[in-house]
């Protein structure tokens, strides 16, 4: 199996209104860079001098922001980094950009939901878990066994790829969190999370 080190991007100006994000985009607040130099000075530490490790990242400005700071503070070559669209976050349709407060408002119980019933597969005009669920794989299948890649992507994204890595149920793996000062250290099947500080 490949051995994939995934890292959430940073906060961003959306995570701190509470606006659905989606495809949409905000930069990073200042936590949020600091969240990203806290995830690179991790990845110097854990990898020494890097060699034979690949950096591919969602091309959402966030995780391209996010990636650029944690290669910086880790010394990663600038040229080693690949932008993917499947690892892009979950297509929230016409909801993206929306105060959270004012979905819940205007469609009451709408934002309740766990695991595979999470409201950002509910989304009009969004995408499903299993259209989530089927780019990943994809994305995962396209890794060779010896690779080793630092994957940049985000909350919901994460959830479904560490579940489609360690085959845990879709439902169970839709009920983890994700944080944005840990890092995943997926490897032989197994996920290892690790404090970025």
């Amino acid at each position: 199996m490949p051995t994939v080190i995934l890292v959430r991007h940073g906060e961003t100006v959306w995570n701190r209104e509470g606006r659905v994000q989606g495809h949409g985009d905000s930069p990073l607040t200042p936590k949020g860079a600091a969240q990203a130099r806290a995830y690179g000075r991790k990845l110097r530490q854990m990898l020494g001098d890097a060699g034979g490790w690949r950096v591919v990242s969602s091309p959402l400005g966030r995780c391209a922001q996010t990636t650029g700071i944690l290669c910086e503070v880790a010394e990663l070559d600038f040229r080693s980094i690949t932008f993917d669209d499947r690892l892009r976050e979950v297509h929230t349709g016409q909801w993206s950009g929306l105060p959270k407060a004012e979905l819940a408002a205007r469609h009451p119980g709408m934002l309740e939901g766990e695991g595979l019933d999470h409201w950002v597969f509910r989304c009009p005009g969004g995408e499903s878990h299993h259209d989530v669920a089927s780019r990943l794989a994809h994305w995962l299948a396209d890794l060779a066994p010896g690779d080793k890649v630092i994957a940049v992507s985000h909350g919901i994204a994460g959830r479904v790829l560490r579940g489609l890595y360690s085959r845990l149920d879709p439902d169970l793996a839709m009920r983890g969190d994700s944080p944005q000062d840990v890092l995943f250290l997926m490897s032989k099947g197994c996920i290892e999370r690790i404090g970025s500080e």
